[in-house]
């Protein structure tokens, strides 16, 4: 399996899984996509119904690393990796309502999906680094949970520096618990004062500084990273399988900010599973809502909100499907997105907007709404979600068909945001025991401005003390 960038054309010496993986982001400033969609037969996913979760997350995982890590390495980490959930089912659907299923994505190490796949990229950059005897540094922006997640996965590892930035005052105090106390020498985290949209672009200007680059040694596992979008597949897989797939469709409900976790929902059905539709669930920064309503992706400014992972304007994982949609043209697709980037208004061409809408909708939830769905769900069917849950549980609610079965992605355990949650339904949710003492732990992090050149000290700082 070899690999292209968004802005990019395909070229004979295209890099392979491992090389991608260690990179994240194109040099030309582009996403990482496969050349090509593997193909599963109907047969094949009949026959992928029986497998345990770690033995299927090999199988799709592994059909993009074909070429490069084979098929038993990766099941050997994969059932390493997901043997350490504290759930046997590792992601389990609940029905929460008729034809209504919670896909519980929250039972790794940091109570978020994130963990899905931010688990496995510790293994996979453990893995390729020993044996390309290399040491990288790596840096990612986050709004909440992909930064627990990550320091979680490559804490403590000696070939792997890593630096998160989270929005100063944005995040819940456990999600900037859950990465400020982690005390390992190789974890660096820095508070901007700004957005995650002020994070994400100053980590973004990193990796397009060339010669920064270089010196650092800098690798992305920010979902601009296509290994996370790889192994946030093989769930949704299991779950249309558990429903009755590949002999009926299934809809997903997905909140998302930066789409990159619908994005594989999508990325399945290219690859043969039945999908009849996919739902986008916003919060009040709903550019993603208002582009599939009217095909309006111009950007305002953040606004705080009951579900901080979603406050974002700038959804990165976005640029690979317009790629798609614009018939992998990487000219048109680098235009656009250079002048989205200048103006903050994103000129999706009609056809390619009409070509998105025939499979995503869209559907926003306000901080009142979001409330209430969380005391709706918690009084009709006892089901305790936190409010971005809740945002892709309203989705689904709101969308369901009759007949098909309608998968609501459960992104993050309600003690991550237990004050929205105790507001909600009067129930305050417990943190699980190896969380416990979160609050009784030493912080360590620094507060910096909103100073592009501040932070590159900072982090060319980190990679030298390794």
């Amino acid at each position: 399996m070899r690999y292209r960038s968004t802005r990019g054309t395909a070229e004979a010496s295209a890099p392979n899984f491992s090389d991608i993986l260690l990179s994240g982001l194109a040099n030309d400033g582009g996403l990482y996509l496969p050349t090509h969609w593997p193909h599963v037969s109907r047969d094949t996913l009949t026959a992928w119904r029986s497998l345990p979760y770690p033995d299927l997350a090999a199988e799709v995982i592994g059909l993009f690393t074909e070429g490069s890590i084979d098929r038993e390495t990766l099941r050997e980490m994969c059932r390493d990796v997901y043997g350490r959930f504290d759930h046997t089912a590792i992601a389990p659907l609940v029905e929460v309502e008729e034809g209504l299923f919670s896909l519980e994505l929250f039972h790794g190490p940091t109570l978020a999906f994130k963990d899905m796949a931010m688990q496995m990229l510790g293994r996979l950059f453990e893995h390729v680094l020993k044996e390309r005897d290399r040491h990288v540094t790596i840096v990612g922006a986050t709004s909440g949970d992909t930064g627990s997640a990550a320091i979680e996965a490559f804490r403590g590892r000696e070939r792997v520096s890593i630096v998160i930035l989270h929005p100063h005052g944005r995040t819940s105090d456990v999600q900037r618990r859950q990465m400020t106390t982690v005390h390992d020498k190789n974890v660096l985290n820095i508070a901007v004062d700004g957005d995650f949209d002020t994070c994400q672009d100053m980590v973004k200007a990193m990796f397009a500084d060339e010669t920064f680059r270089q010196e650092c040694s800098l690798s992305a596992v920010n979902s601009i990273n296509w290994a996370r979008i790889a192994a946030q597949i093989p769930y949704y897989i299991r779950a249309a399988l558990a429903l009755g797939g590949p002999d009926r469709p299934v809809s997903f409900a997905v909140p998302t900010g930066n789409f990159g976790n619908i994005l594989a929902a999508w990325a399945a059905g290219q690859m043969g599973l039945p999908i009849e539709k996919l739902y986008v669930g916003s919060n009040r920064n709903d550019i993603l809502t208002r582009f599939l309503l009217n095909n309006d992706m111009r950007v305002r400014s953040v606004e705080p909100s009951l579900s901080p992972s979603m406050d974002i304007q700038v959804s990165s994982n976005f640029e690979r499907l317009l790629f798609e949609m614009l018939g992998r043209d990487p000219n048109r697709c680098r235009a656009i997105m250079e002048e989205f980037r200048q103006t903050g208004f994103m000129a999706v061409p009609h056809d390619a907007w009409e070509n998105i809408g025939h499979v995503f909708r869209g559907h926003a939830l306000d901080d009142a709404k979001t409330s209430d769905a969380m005391r709706r769900f918690h009084k009709e069917s006892h089901y305790l979600a936190d409010p971005h849950s809740a945002i892709g549980l309203a989705t689904g609610s709101y969308y369901k068909e009759a007949g098909i079965p309608m998968v609501a992605a459960a992104t993050a355990h309600p003690a991550k945001f237990p004050d929205a949650v105790e507001a909600a339904t009067g129930i305050h949710p417990e943190l699980p025991p190896h969380l416990a003492d979160l609050f009784d732990r030493e912080e360590r992090y620094d507060v910096l401005p909103n100073d592009l050149a501040r932070v590159k000290e900072a982090v060319l700082a980190h990679h030298r003390a390794r």
